[in-house]
């Protein structure tokens, strides 16, 4: 086997790959609040989809739920639809779904990165 594979098959290999997404979700979060600190609202909320699209895709996956997209929107629709989860989770889930009006503004009166926070955090609690 090649070290490469070997690699692959550690326990080490598994916790950096899952240290990976979570690093990705801070990333994103971060890009986030960077953006709307610019006001650059639009580019805030895509960082903040982005953000909780990986967390969405790591649920479902430790779930063993199909994920066939890597589309954050696509995996956000597939995560509000999961009857296990929490209520106010299912929310931060279908809120971060809302497509902007023709001012660019949401139809309602919700922060998407407070609402990927909530989600990353209440999908995994550290």
């Amino acid at each position: 086997m090649e070290t490469e594979d070997a690699e692959l098959y550690s326990g080490q290999a598994y916790n950096d790959c899952m240290a990976d997404w979570k690093v990705q979700i801070e990333e994103e979060l971060a890009r986030a609040e960077r953006a709307r600190a610019r006001n650059n609202e639009g580019q805030a909320r895509v960082c903040a989809r982005r953000a909780a699209g990986l967390a969405a895709r790591e649920y479902l996956q430790q779930t063993g739920a199909p994920v066939h997209t890597n589309s954050a929107y696509e995996l956000l629709k597939l995560l509000a639809d999961q009857p296990r989860l929490a209520p106010d989770l299912r929310r931060a889930a279908v809120h971060l779904t809302l497509r902007v009006t023709e001012e660019f503004k949401l139809p309602v009166e919700v922060d998407l990165i407070v609402e990927a926070k909530k989600l990353c955090n209440g999908l995994f609690p550290e």
